[in-house]
């Protein structure tokens, strides 16, 4: 009953919040207060317990931000450290002439069992101590922690433009791209605090050294003066008190200043520190050997320990023999089951499930990427590819295809290539042990790699070692993976070639998920009134403009409309992108009221008027002198948009907006050609140029 309602009043405290402010009262009451022996032995107890259980809570944390506590866990540690201080230096000063069990049995056993009862013994041990912890890990902790603190706080917008481009490409949720800006900044918070409590560690060294040097000269001065004791009996008494104090604060001091040193030095794994060390240190059966044959080697030397050298050396050979077989026994095993499954498929008769499939969208691979595709060997680009799917499927409105990914050894062993209808509409060559650095357009320095272009947008990129990622991020480099570099040059491919991946069986997926909403219209629309097929031609017409499908409601009343008057693809495209006007407008222009755009001549427009009317009637086609020129000053009009930064729109009556998207599309992917009476009429435009003023020579 006691211990439960001892559990209870800890949960109480630690709910409540009033653990660490309870603990400070405590430790100015100790440099206020006189403490009984007793309670210096409790408490130097519960200092050294502190100590072994934060250095074991470093070690078997995952990531340092898993600690995030850390810093204000090594300050208050250090406080009440030196408050411990204070107190046991009164009572050794003040009852120090009364024997070495005047302050208690920690302090009495620190200095006579640790130290052997001399205090010559006892002050080199107390120096050797602290020269360790002054040093070698409190120095060396603090300039890593101070480093780390720098390049984080530097690498802070590289990363926080990765997280961008993760979400943009869609390999990252929003709920998911708020938490690792949070990461981000609890980072550069977390090494920043390390920087600032290495300081106190570093200092809390320090006062240990003061201290003992004020003890022992006070202890002496008082034994002598004040209590008649000889110098000898003083400093037995004294100096063996006041170095078991300082051994007492010392040893937690360097545990806690080693699992400082631990936890901005260990590298960022899904693993403990014991179990990370262990995988990548005996990972190796040839280093053991090597490691034995040396150690044995000198062994033999005369003179050597030969017993030892020998025996240490039959112990590496030993777990040298046992991982290799491990390992043996693994690749067996996986042989085995490779050829069980070869026999079984030769066994197979041949049937209709033999013949090759055509993928909708496929994903071949060299043999160095395999790795990337396999989550036990820490591969993401699965779950990229899924991420990718996902938000183009949000976006464009309708499921996109599964991506089947397979090996082809017929590739170079980093390049992938990437299939539609089992037709090859991208490829690249990466470097699954590099990361790509990108040059969004401003860095501030180069970086040494393997220079390169962005697969999906061409940019300026290189590619570097993952141990330059800071450096490249502060330089203002967005830098990616390689399974991040493939999924954003998919989900780009994808975008483009939309309108290829939707066919039949998904417009009439769509058309039952209207029809759980809207029955009867999709009843009276599909077939009686327009055949699937044309309803495929209208989405695919929307898909090839980039105008997603989202609003299959709207489309489909569209459709039902004016499905009467005429069954014209193209007609019904038109008439669709007019109800769709107000979700067009806003995918180019956001949420502005008014749209920069470009125009054309009046003389242009009768010629190209001409132009359809004439080929309705079988007659000759656009001249190409008019359609070059055209290219040339709409190439120029898109440009001084983009440099602006405002999207590329060109404005014209409707009949020619088909006409001229197919025309400019393939050479302006980015360029928007709209209608006047695709403008919503509470938006408003604002003519920036106008084109065709230069080719009434040529018509």
């Amino acid at each position: 009953m006691q211990t439960e309602a001892m559990m209870g009043n800890l949960r109480m405290l630690r709910s409540s919040g009033l653990g660490t402010p309870i603990l400070l009262v405590i430790m100015l009451s100790m440099m206020v207060l006189p403490l009984p022996p007793m309670a210096l032995d409790l408490l130097f107890t519960f200092n050294i317990a502190i100590a072994l259980m934060v250095i074991l809570v470093v070690l078997y944390t995952h990531r340092p931000l898993d600690f995030a506590a850390f810093p204000t866990v090594l300050l208050v540690a250090t406080l009440l450290r030196l408050s411990l201080n204070v107190a046991s230096t009164r009572v050794v000063l003040l009852e120090g002439h009364n024997g070495t069990a005047a302050a208690g049995k920690v302090i009495q056993s620190f200095g006579e069992f640790v130290v052997g009862g001399n205090y010559a013994v006892g002050l080199i041990v107390f120096a050797i101590i602290t020269i360790i912890n002054f040093v070698v890990v409190t120095k060396g902790a603090g300039r890593i922690s101070e480093v780390s603190a720098r390049f984080t706080l530097d690498a802070m917008p590289g990363k926080q433009m990765a997280v961008d481009a993760d979400l943009n490409a869609g390999l990252i949720t929003q709920d998911q791209a708020r938490q690792r800006r949070e990461e981000i900044a609890s980072e550069a918070d977390f090494y920043g605090a390390m920087d600032g409590a290495s300081k106190f560690v570093r200092g809390d060294a320090v006062a240990g050294i003061l201290i003992l040097i004020i003890n022992v000269v006070g202890g002496l001065a008082i034994g002598m003066s004040q209590h008649g004791l000889s110098f000898s009996m003083a400093a037995q008494n004294y100096a063996l008190l006041t170095i078991g104090d300082g051994l007492v604060a010392q040893i937690p001091s360097l545990v806690l200043s080693t699992a400082a040193a631990i936890i901005v030095t260990r590298v960022t794994a899904a693993k403990d520190m014991g179990q990370q060390i262990a995988d990548q240190l005996f990972s190796s059966p040839k280093a053991l050997v090597v490691t034995a044959i040396i150690v044995g080697t000198l062994g033999l030397v005369p003179g050597m320990p030969h017993f030892v050298f020998l025996l240490l050396a039959g112990v590496l050979l030993l777990a040298a023999w046992l991982i290799h077989t491990r390992e043996a026994k693994e690749s067996a095993e996986k042989e085995e089951s490779e050829e069980t499954v070869a026999e079984e498929n030769m066994e197979k008769d041949l049937s209709w499930e033999e013949v090759t499939q055509i993928d909708t969208v496929g994903l071949e691979v060299g043999y160095r990427l395999i790795p990337l595709l396999d989550k036990a060997q820490g591969g993401q680009l699965m779950g990229r590819i899924k991420g990718v799917r996902r938000k183009l499927s949000q976006e464009l409105g309708f499921l996109v295809p599964a991506v089947h990914i397979r090996d082809n050894l017929e590739l170079a062993p980093g390049a992938y290539r990437i299939t539609l209808m089992g037709v090859p509409i991208g490829e690249a060559e990466v470097y699954p042990d590099r990361e790509l650095a990108i040059n969004p357009g401003q860095v501030y320095g180069s970086l040494k790699g393997i220079e390169t272009r962005d697969p999906a947008f061409g940019l300026e990129a290189v590619w570097i070692e993952p141990s330059l990622r800071d450096e490249a991020q502060a330089l203002g480099y967005t830098v990616v993976d390689t399974s991040t570099v493939i999924a954003t040059h998919l989900s780009h491919l994808l975008q483009q070639h939309a309108h290829e991946l939707l066919g039949y069986e998904e417009v009439q997926q769509l058309l039952d998920l209207l029809a759980r909403s809207n029955p009867k219209l999709v009843e009276d629309l599909v077939p009686k009134l327009i055949p699937l097929g044309t309803v495929l031609k209208v989405l695919q017409n929307l898909l090839w403009e980039g105008v997603p499908i989202r609003d299959m409601r709207t489309i489909a009343e569209t459709l039902a409309e004016f499905g009467r008057d005429s069954q014209n693809a193209d007609i019904l495209t038109a008439a669709v992108r007019r109800a769709l006007s107000r979700q067009i407008f806003q995918q180019i222009n956001g949420m502005g009221n008014e749209l920069k755009v470009i125009t054309l001549d009046p003389k242009l427009e009768q010629i190209l008027q001409q132009t359809i009317q004439g080929a309705q009637e079988g007659g000759m086609g656009m001249e190409p002198g008019i359609v070059d020129r055209l290219m040339m000053d709409m190439k120029e009009m898109a440009q001084k948009q983009e440099i602006a930064g405002e999207p590329a729109v060109l404005l014209v009556s409707p009949p020619l907006r088909a006409l001229l998207s197919r025309l400019l599309r393939s050479a302006l992917p980015d360029l928007h050609v709209v209608s006047y009476d695709e403008v919503p009429d509470s938006k408003q435009i604002l003519v920036t140029g106008n084109v065709g003023r230069q080719l009434e020579q040529a018509g």
